[in-house]
Formats: C-alpha cells, structure tokens, sequence
C-alpha cells in the first residue's frame, strides 16, 4: 500500500506540484520572518560588540528601570542622569586602571546641505557623541579626528547616503541653538557603516559636552584594564570608590544589555510578522483541503478498486495521510529555501515604506529549520484528515460504477448544524476578545476570526449556488461560454465554496484594515475638528523632536499670540513601560480644547498628574491617589493625580503633565510638536511666511495650517496600514494560487466532457472562456463573501476602539467595490494556465479518458 501511494504521488508530479505551492508560500512567509529578524539581532549583537570594543568597564549612573526598549530621545525612557566629570579623575586613580576617558551622547540632527531637510527619521535615533581614543569602535575610514569647536566627523553611512564629503561644511541641530562644522572625518562602527542605522555626528569632547548641553558631566567613563588585571576584577575595584547614584559594569554587560533592549524592542515586529505568516499558513490550509478533496473524489474508483483487492479502510486512509506527509515535506523543503529570498524581499518592503533596518550575513538558525518543517508538514496532515476519511469511507462497490459523483458531501443539515456551532463560538470568542478586556484578548481574538471564518467556510456551499447564479446572471448573457462557465460554478458547490473561501479570508481581512484605516482617519479628523484650536502647527516630517529653540524663534514672529509646546517621554508605571505628555498649562487652553471630567488646569501644578478616564477606572485611581511611577533619571517618584481627561485628542496618551514636571524627570527637553495661536486680525498668509522665515535653518521643521496637519497625520495612517495591507497581499497571492489549483484539478475531473464539447464543435478560444469565467464568478464569489465578513469585524473593531478615541465608524465604499473589481480580473488571471490546458486537450484521448 505505501509504493501504491508512493507511485500515485510520482504519477502525478504535475498535481504534487499545485497542492504544495500554496504550502510552499505560507512556509516561506515563516521562514523569512525567521532569518530576517535573527539577522538583524546578530547585527545588534555584532555592533554593540564592537561599540564596548576597547573598554573593560563602564562607568555610569544607576537606572530606576530597564524600559523595553529606546534610545537617547527615542522617549521610552532610556535616559540616565550623566554624571560629574570629577568621576574620571576617581577612577584613573584605582589600581589596575591602565586608561579612562569620559563618553558624552545626546540629541543631534544633521542638515542635508544639499535640500536643507533633517537627515533622519522615523526609526533609528539622530545622536551626537565625543570622540573617543579609549574605545575602538569607531574607526576613521578617511580624513582625521574631529579637534575644536567647528569640527566634526560624521558615520560612514551617513555620508554614503547623502554624498558628505571632508571638507564641506555642515549644519546640525541640538537642543539648544543649531550651529554649523566642517566634516573633518568619516568614520565607521568596525565593518558597518553606521550604529544600527543611527545617524552620528561626532567632536571632540569638550565640544561635545557644550553642544549636547552637557558641560562638566559625562554619560559613562569607558575604562581599560591594565594587563592580568580582568574586567570583573577591575568592576569591583572601580566600584568601590564610586559615589551613591554610580555604577560599574563590564563592557560586555553593557554590549548585551543594549543588544537585548533593542531585540525587545523589536520582538512585536517579529510577533506581527508571524501573525501574518500564519494568516497565510491558513490560507494555505484551505486550499490544501480542498485539493485533497477534489483529488479524493477523483480517485473514488481508484480507492474502491483497493477496497475491493483487500485494502482496509486504515490502510486507504493512511495512504491519503502518507501522501499529504510527503507533499507537507516536499513543501516545507522548498518554502525554507524561499524563505531566504522572502526575507530580503521583507527588508526591502518595509524600507520602502521607511523603515530601514540593521542587516549583516542572512542568518539561518536550526530552530527555523525545525520550525518550518514542523509546520508546513503538520498543517497539510492536518489539512487532509477529513478527505482522508472520507477515502477510508469509499466502498468497493463503487469500483463497479460508470463515474463517480465528485460533488458528493455529508448532510447539508449537519453541515449546517456545524457550521453554525463553530462560527457562533468564533463570533463569541472574536466579541469577548475585543470588549471584554482579557489579558489574552489578542489571542483571543485571533482564535474568535479563524474560527469565524472556518464557520462561514463550512456555511458557504448552502449559499454558493445561488450567488453563483446571481454573480453570473450578467456572465450568462455573454454567450454560450459565459452560460456553461456560470453552470460550472453552480454544479458543484461545495468545490466552488471551498474554493471562493480561501480569497474570502484574504479579501476580509484587507476590507476591515480598510475600514479601520478609513475609521482611524475620520476619527482623528473630528477628534482635531473639535479640540485644535491653533492657527498652525509646527512639526518634523517625520514627527521626530526637535529643539525648543524653534518654539522661541516663533515666539517673537509678529502677529503670533501664543507658542505651546508639547513633548513626550516614556516612564514606568506598576512596573510597565507608559507614555505621557507634556504641556504648558498656561497656553493650552488657547491652542486646544481639553476636557476634564474631574480637575481643571491647575491639576498640572509640579508633581501632579492627569489621567486619562479609562485608564482610571481600570485601576480604581481618583483624584488625591499617586501613582506609583518610575523614572530612569530620578528613580521611584510617584506622581498624584489631580484630575481625569475625558478625550485624548490631541494628548495622545494616557498621562498629562506640566512642562515643569517634565523639565524635573526627563534630561533631554525636545519637543514633539508646537502650536502656535495668531493674534486677533493678524494676516494667517503673512504670518505663516514670517514663521517660515525664522524655522527655515532648523531642517525641515514644517508650518502646517490645520488642514495641512490633518492631512499629513491621515497620510502616517495610510502609510502604516499600506504596510500591513501589503503584508497580507501574500494571503491573497495564495487564495489565487487556490484558484489556479481547483481549476487545473477540475480539468483532469471534466476531460471528457471537455472532449465532448470539443467534439460537438466547441474551439479553444471558447473553451477557454468558459473556464475564465468560471473562475471570475468563484473570484468575485469570495471577494463579496470577505467584503461582507470585513464589515462585520471592521464595525466590531471600531466599536471596541471607540473608548479609545476611533468613534467614527466609516466604511470606504468606493475601495471595497475596487476589491470586488480586482477579485474578477484576478479570476481571469488565475485562469490563465488552467484555461489553456483545457484547451490544448486531445479530443479523442478525452472522449476516451475514464
């Protein structure tokens, strides 16, 4: 029975080839996934390595918390208090110290001399730093050492991108005023470029600590140990004569914490990537059951004759497993190696939409290995279960029979029974997910879709035909072809259904991003319509920081009321990392409207804090409670709550404070946008030049009117769900694949009726437009099917949203039309290659095939 498997499997290489390319691509997905993300944690572990390379120790002050993740003016929280220089001469006086110098790094944004505009973004952080003779990270590809206070090296990958040059003169930005330097040197981290895609302006270091705001304080002393002297050794000796507040660790500690801060940080991108990859693993289990169904019932009197010879009904059924096992292997092998390519084609999607990221040798881990093994094979094998039992049921009389009916299935009732079950529970499941505030929701709510979506899969033959009939009534007029091809998809249901279900979880999925992406925007829209009550609005392209210097400048442009400034930093609350924002309460309420449910503005007096309602009423907070906050340069400092807000608007976060309190708990002060309110009767046209004016030299600041502000933070929702639409654009690319598969099936199923109409006088133009518009009506069958279910979970999205500020429910129905629009001439590409087999059949070899 197994090399009566084995030699059914190698006499159809061509179905073998169809039924694991969709396995094939949902393996690949995962494996990519795999290697992209270990790559760029070697290149983390690679740089950091190289950026401790040189010390032995590190010397710097003590942290409240580890945050997640962050950098210098990333706003996680990451920010230590420097430290006083005094603590060099301490530490070049303990035994085995061989060298000490100090380290300095801080906000620093170069100017593109070339457009004027900020080099640097969105992603990694724009730094400034000393040079260092004590560490050999950074090694000079050209030019010399930056010496004096109008020099400056620049990262190698930096003036790569934007052809810097020695010689030419620069211009950068710091928190205080923006000065200019000449480029004296390029420099890189060992063989990169660049510090994991940070830009790097480097001084010497007195200049540094003037122009990072630091003068007389260090960030860390880098120490070296004199020979036989190990860096746990000199760690101990170094700690004991440190100040309170002051630490000692191994560069190697430091090299591994920083690794592993970023690799956190990045562990949601991994998770969001395989969210993905398993939508379309699922995808790909659709097709892979309905390919072993049509095959199962293809091969009916193939079984039945085994039966009738003597083969049990174990043996028929491990015989349909042994071959899906083979097929999950074969498939898995194949998606391994694609993931390779797929992980370069995933660096380059997400750099397209601004996302530039570390790389270094394309990393292939064995846990990848395993995993795509395991999954591409346990997916198929669970894929085929049901058709194999379904073998295992064929009786050997059947063998007896003329034809076998291939559109043969279990009980419509019971499928309706069942059907309903599993998708009753997947809507429960998907509901409680989302409104019922579970720690697991997003488990939760991946279990409540699938389910749903494996329910209204089940459900979908009970319909199929008469939306077959509907979708193509309009098909039927076009002749002939069109009426046999509208037949075709009617006649077998179940097939047509199985087939139009895996585009429909593709299609769903992309209508409720489109509806939440729509939802977002429109919400947002109105919650600015309402509480924006600035004239203009200065911020970065990017919506980096950038220094208060800008707001200052803007302060003495004629006609300008008032300049209120915002700016945000992360802190630990409970123990986790939150975000909060700060602004000014004297001019707040003249460049927006915000609502208090308890408290008013004189909550934000220093030490206070304003909460957001839900996030109150989740930890049972009033106004008089503290909190039991954290911050990284400070240590443990609750904060006490003077008040709630009703509406986020234009906070953007839970917490609200003062500029002042900031100013005490945070470093670095950059804002993250500035508002800015006219005078009574000033000309907006003439101020907004003369803003303009005065910003122009501090790269790329933006002065955006209401309409223009809106617009762009309606283009970063665009740009971030353009991202995870094309993501899911592979669970589509399957879906089509499964169309190309049950099509070319089906033309081994109807040989001989194709030879028969062949005979009767049918040609091959028309035979192939009888299968193209068969597979236009099953297309455009599972795009209406997804459309329909994406409203469903686009509405129940936007309502578990709405306490978080997405109260507009809008449905973007010229788009979703566009998707119907796109699925029918899909259909007529995925029909392409089935259309042309059919029409190159034999027509005696097909009258004749049995």
């Amino acid at each position: 029975m197994f090399r009566a498997t084995l030699k059914s499997l190698l006499g159809r290489k061509l179905r073998l080839i169809l039924t694991a390319l969709s396995i094939v691509l949902g393996v690949g997905f995962v494996a990519g996934t795999f290697v992209l993300t270990d790559t760029m944690n070697k290149a983390f572990d690679d740089l950091f390595a190289q950026t401790s390379a040189g010390s032995d120790v590190i010397v710097r002050a003590t942290s409240a918390f580890t945050p997640e993740a962050g950098g210098p003016g990333g706003g996680s929280g990451n920010e230590r208090n420097p430290i006083p220089d005094t603590v060099l001469a301490t530490v070049q006086e303990v035994s085995g110290v061989k060298t000490a110098e100090g380290g300095v790094l801080g906000y620093a944004q170069m100017i593109d001399p070339a457009t004027g505009d900020a080099i640097g973004g969105v992603g990694p952080p724009t730094l400034g730093a000393n040079w260092s003779n004590t560490s050999t990270a950074l090694v000079l590809r050209s030019g010399e050492e930056p010496v004096g206070i109008d020099q400056v090296a620049v990262d190698a990958g930096t003036a790569k991108k934007y052809e810097l040059s020695v010689g030419q003169t620069i211009r950068i930005l710091f928190q205080g005023p923006p000065q200019e330097f000449t480029i004296v040197g390029i420099a890189g981290f060992g063989d990169a470029d660049n510090l994991a895609g940070a830009t790097i302006a480097v001084f010497d270091t007195p200049t540094a600590q003037e122009v990072l705001g630091k003068t007389g304080m260090f960030d860390e002393v880098d120490v070296v140990a004199d020979p036989g002297v190990t860096p746990v050794q000199l760690q101990q000796r170094v700690t004991e004569v440190l100040p309170k507040g002051v630490e000692a660790v191994t560069s190697t500690e430091v090299a591994d914490e920083q690794s592993q801060q970023l690799k956190e940080a990045l562990g949601f991108f991994r998770t969001a990537l395989l969210v993905f990859a398993f939508i379309a693993l699922f995808v790909g289990a659709f097709i892979i059951f309905n390919t072993f169904s049509i095959i199962v019932a293809q091969r009916t009197r193939e079984l039945a004759l085994l039966r009738a010879i003597g083969a049990s009904r174990r043996q028929v059924l491990s015989s349909v497993v042994i071959e899906a096992f083979v097929i999950g292997l074969v498939a898995s092998a194949i998606g391994l190696i694609a993931g390779i390519g797929i992980a370069v084609g995933l660096k380059g999607l997400l750099a397209a939409f601004g996302l530039d990221l570390p790389s270094t040798s394309l990393q292939l881990q064995p846990r990848t290995v395993v995993v795509a093994f395991v999954v591409g094979t346990v997916v198929t094998v669970f894929a085929s279960v049901f058709p194999a039992r379904r073998a295992a049921r064929v009786a050997p009389v059947q063998a007896l029979r003329e034809s076998a009916d291939t559109g043969a299935g279990g009980s419509l009732h019971r499928r309706l029974i069942a059907g309903l079950v599993v998708a009753g529970v997947g809507v429960a499941a998907l509901l409680y997910g989302l409104f019922g505030n579970q720690s697991n929701a997003g488990a939760l709510i991946g279990l409540g879709a699938a389910m749903t979506f494996v329910g209204i899969a089940i459900l979908s033959p009970l319909g199929a035909r008469p939306l077959a009939g509907v979708i193509g009534t309009p098909i039927r007029r076009m002749g002939i072809q069109g009426k046999l091809g509208r037949e075709n998809a009617m006649r077998n249901p179940r097939r047509t259904a199985s087939t139009a279900s895996a585009l429909m979880i593709g299609l769903g999925l992309v209508s409720m991003v489109s509806i939440l992406s729509a939802s977002l925007k429109s919400s947002f829209d109105v919650a600015l319509q309402k509480s924006l009550k600035a004239d203009f609005v200065l911020s970065t392209s990017s919506f980096t920081a950038f220094s208060p210097d800008a707001a200052e400048s803007v302060r003495d442009v004629p006609g300008v009321a008032v300049v209120s400034e915002f700016r945000q930093g992360g802190f630990q609350v409970k123990g986790s990392t939150a975000s909060l924002t700060a602004v000014d309460p004297a001019s707040i309420e003249q460049v927006s409207s915000l609502e208090f449910s308890s408290g008013a503005l004189a909550s934000l007096d220093e030490g206070m804090v304003v909460v957001y309602d839900k996030t109150a009423q989740e930890n049972g907070w009033s106004a008089g409670d503290e909190i039991p906050s954290a911050f990284a340069s400070v240590g443990k400092e609750p904060l006490t709550i003077g008040g709630t807000f009703a509406e986020q608007g234009l906070v953007g976060g839970d917490y609200l404070v003062s500029l002042e309190t900031y100013e005490r708990y945070f470093a670095e002060q950059l804002d993250t946008f500035a508002m800015v309110k006219l005078e009574p009767g000033a000309d907006p046209a003439a101020a907004q030049t003369a803003i303009e004016a005065v910003t122009q030299d501090l790269g790329g600041l933006q002065v955006q009117d209401q309409t223009a502000f809106r617009e762009q933070q309606a283009g970063f929702i665009d740009q971030l769900l353009g991202l995870v639409t094309a993501l899911l654009a592979m669970a589509i690319l399957i879906a089509l694949f499964g169309i190309v598969n049950t099509l070319g099936l089906s033309i081994f199923e109807r040989t001989r009726e194709l030879g028969l109409l062949r005979a009767v006088g049918m040609g091959r133009k028309q035979v192939k437009r009888m299968i193209r518009w068969e597979s236009v009506i099953i297309a455009i069958l599972g795009a209406v099917l997804g459309v329909v279910i994406g409203v469903g979970f686009g509405w129940a999205l936007q309502q578990a949203l709405a306490p978080e500020g997405v109260t507009e429910l809008t449905i973007p129905v010229g788009q979703l039309i566009f998707y119907v629009v796109f699925a029918g001439f899909a259909g007529v590409l995925a029909a392409i290659w089935p259309a042309r087999r059919a029409a190159k059949l034999n027509v005696l070899e097909s009258i004749s095939y049995e």
